[in-house]
């Protein structure tokens, strides 16, 4: 299939002032020429030019840029055409390229090639399918850092030393019949016990720092009637939920996405959680609970006005038991009523009245996300990335019980294990299943 010269329109279809159609292969010079009837085009070189079908009719006026083999993102040659935005022209003129010899692109294809040849690993092909779908600033920068290398360096760093650690084992087999030298296993025992903690600190680092790259999730909870809804509406600044003095009016969650600060955070307005009186309203608070597990941030809010009852209690409890280690920000609201509520176990946050207290609660919001960004460790930026560290810490582990005993292969073994583990981050010795399943998840004409 990398024979074949492949075309796609790599611009999201709508309204707009340009889109741009690749092409990427052996002939995409020569169907280049076909389409504008022109004979010479010089590399990197932004060409004004008229396109035509098959039927020798003008589709559009546009840009035209050669890029040669190996200077191009593919490693092959490469021809961008630039042509004005629109569904229709970009769609004309994919189709001239596909009738005179390219064939549609497979999603992720243009990376998948780029990978193959040499380009890009899988960690810079991962960073730029990130980067498309960045959910706050921070996490852009991260990703372009990674974009660069920045992850394949701290790979290369760990496997290096991983390798190394590994040919002391494999020469040391062939003197298997003598006991090694006791400084020996110790300098091994030091260097392992440094990579494990290098990867548990970059373990460690993600998952604090995952809402960075999937975007922050908030959920609001609560009894009925304390007013969940309005904060949604009053942090959206726009009324998305129902608002009413009853009871259960929300009984189904809301999730609306907002930018706060330089991130962009999905709030989610749950179900007030109590015993339910129906089988509709049991759902909606089966759901609350699951929201409380998948989110960052936990925003509990009380009822500043009524005194502390048992669905308080049980509020409470919940909030402890599955909030696990999440930020929870505990807010006392309707405070310009005559306030009655107190809980030996909660200690307030702040208090809400006004429109300058819901910003005191974004600032809030905007600090928890700051901090999340506040360490320097390289960050892994996928499950596939984080799964694989796992693996090699699994094997780490594993590996220092036959060092001790000095039992060299077994040793070995676990290290060639970890090995292999670290290196897939970057570029795996093979699994072509793992690759298809990860660049068919890139969008078409990427």
């Amino acid at each position: 299939m990398n024979e074949d010269t492949i075309s796609a329109v790599a611009t999201a279809n709508g309204i707009g002032s340009i889109a741009i159609i690749r092409i990427s292969g052996d002939r995409a010079l020569e169907i280049a020429k076909k389409l504008t009837r022109k004979q010479t085009f010089s590399p990197r070189y932004a060409t004004l030019t008229n396109i035509y079908n098959s039927g020798d009719e003008l589709i559009d006026e546009a840009i035209v840029i050669y890029f040669q083999a190996p200077f191009s993102f593919t490693a092959e040659d490469v021809v961008e055409i630039q042509c004005h935005g629109g569904f229709i022209v970009a769609q004309s003129i994919l189709k001239a390229t596909l009738f005179y010899g390219a064939r549609l692109a497979e999603a992720g294809e243009f990376s998948k090639r780029a990978f193959f040849n040499g380009r890009i690993d899988l960690s810079e092909a991962e960073a730029i399918a990130g980067l498309i779908e960045a959910k706050s600033e921070d996490a852009a920068k991260i990703l372009a850092k990674q974009m660069k290398g920045e992850l394949k360096e701290f790979v290369e760093g760990i496997r290096d030393a991983l390798i190394h650690i590994l040919a002391y084992s494999e020469v040391s087999i062939d003197y298997a019949e003598e006991d090694l030298p006791e400084d020996l296993v110790l300098q091994i025992k030091a260097k392992l016990s440094e990579l494990q903690s290098s990867l548990q600190k970059t373990l460690l680092a993600s998952r604090a720092r995952e809402g960075l790259m999937q975007g922050f999730r908030v959920a609001i909870v609560g009894k009925p009637n304390v007013g969940k809804s309005s904060l949604l509406n009053a942090l959206l600044n726009y009324n998305r939920a129902i608002v009413s003095d009853i009871a259960g009016t929300t009984r189904d969650t809301i999730e609306e996405q907002v930018k706060i600060g330089t991130h962009l955070i999905r709030i989610v307005d749950t179900a007030g959680i109590r015993e339910a009186s129906d089988e509709i309203e049991r759902i909606g608070i089966e759901r609350s609970l699951e929201a409380i597990k998948e989110s960052d941030i936990v925003v509990a809010l009380f009822d500043g006005s009524r005194v502390a009852d048992a669905e308080d209690e049980q509020m409470v409890s919940l909030i402890k038991s599955e909030a696990g280690d999440k930020h929870v920000l505990y807010v006392k609201n309707k405070i310009d009523l005559e306030p009655k509520f107190s809980h030996r176990d909660i200690r307030f946050d702040m208090e809400l009245n006004s429109k300058e207290s819901v910003d005191m609660l974004i600032k809030a919001l905007e600090g928890i996300m700051n901090e999340a960004n506040s360490s320097e460790e390289t960050m892994l930026i996928s499950q596939r990335q984080v799964l694989a560290v796992e693996n090699a810490l699994k094997s780490i582990e594993e590996a220092f019980v036959p060092l001790q005993d000095q039992e060299l292969e077994i040793f070995s073994f676990c290290l060639n294990e970890a090995v292999k583990e670290v290196a897939s981050i970057t570029r795996p010795f093979e699994n072509d299943e793992m690759l298809d399943k990860m660049f068919g998840s890139f969008c078409l004409g990427k």
